[in-house]
């Protein structure tokens, strides 16, 4: 039987990026203190330098690695969702709950106001800002979808990102006993100024339970908030007619389907329908098509063409993740 042709387009790209998902996961589980997902961006982007591989990545396989790091990336945040449930939000309290929505937008604006002071290309300086502020490279891949970045705007931020949440999970714990802070506090500091779920598990994890549940807590609340902002990063490209369309005249949803998909789960998960075992299955497979999602992306990665603007988004890395890890900390001091 003849095999369809976008199966046979797509197949050897989606299977090198389930390799690199395995690879991944051996990873982990040889270094528990990196996350999957960190793992897989790395990991995508040795694959598109290595000699002898890195042809068939740019060729052969672009096609499945591209469909990964869009069409996945999508369907994993929208299994994102199951991992909030309004209960959770309001279990926070009201003051932790502000806190967050301070650090959110105070992140955002001041990242996003240094990208376009430092001069950072395209739309790096709105890409850098959210991922910094909500989740990581899977809010990176969200606002791309409806905002039609560039591809390389979307692989340099993920980069940056992924680089600057891997020195938090080296460096934050460090500073647990000199900041003066409770397991807690410790927690909800680093929910607030860690950028990827895995990366916060991994941070907070080093100062005990009541750390890790803090932070899990004041994470999802972050991500909740990925909804909003996508839609309203969707309104704008709408109105400047740049969103991702499959015409000329067709025009975007005001809000995409993977982020009502999103607000549903995150519904699913309040009625408390869902048995343990379905949540543990959930969450598995979220990680799994956002590691394939990220590695995909970083098998897009060129490091040269990063050097063309290395100072300045380094700079801006550094700039923000300081500015992040402050606000938050000065916002966990006020609510506690």
């Amino acid at each position: 039987m003849a095999v369809p042709g976008p199966v046979r387009r797509l197949a050897p790209g989606l299977g090198l990026a389930a390799a690199g998902v395995f690879a991944a996961s051996l990873v982990h589980l040889a270094l528990p203190g990196v996350p999957m997902l960190t793992a897989a961006v790395v990991l995508g982007i040795a694959t598109a330098h290595t000699p002898w591989v890195r042809t068939g990545v740019k060729g052969l396989c672009r096609p499945g690695l591209t469909l990964a790091a869009k069409r996945l990336m999508r369907i994993g945040i929208v299994l994102l969702g199951l991992k909030l449930a309004v209960g959770d939000v309001l279990a926070l309290g009201w003051a932790t709950v502000g806190m967050v929505f301070a650090v959110v937008g105070a992140t955002f604006w001041g990242t996003w106001w240094l990208g376009r002071r430092f001069g950072l290309p395209g739309d790096q300086p709105l890409l850098i800002a959210t991922g910094y502020s909500i989740c990581g490279a899977s809010a990176i891949g969200a606002v791309s979808a409806v905002n039609d970045s560039d591809e390389d705007d979307v692989v340099t931020s993920v980069a940056l990102v992924t680089l600057c949440g891997t020195l938090a999970i080296a460096v934050l714990p460090l500073l647990h006993g000199p900041l003066g802070l409770t397991d807690a506090e410790f927690g909800r500091w680093v929910g607030a100024s860690v950028h990827d779920v895995g990366q916060v598990v991994a941070t907070a994890q080093t100062a005990g339970a009541d750390a890790l549940g803090e932070s899990v807590l004041v994470k999802l609340m972050r991500v909740a908030m990925l909804a909003p902002l996508v839609a309203a990063v969707a309104i704008a490209a709408r109105r400047r007619g740049r969103a991702n369309t499959a015409t000329t005249t067709a025009r975007p949803p005001l809000v995409p389907l993977f982020v009502l998909g999103f607000l549903a789960m995150v519904a699913l998960r309040t009625t408390g329908l869902l048995p343990a075992d379905a949540l543990t299955a959930a969450s598995r497979a979220q990680e799994l098509l956002l590691a394939a999602a990220l590695f995909g992306l970083g098998s897009a990665v060129h490091l040269p063409s990063l050097t063309r603007t290395g100072l300045r988004i380094a700079g801006v890395g550094l700039t923000a993740w300081v500015l992040i890890a402050a606000a938050s900390y000065a916002g966990v001091l006020l609510t506690a």
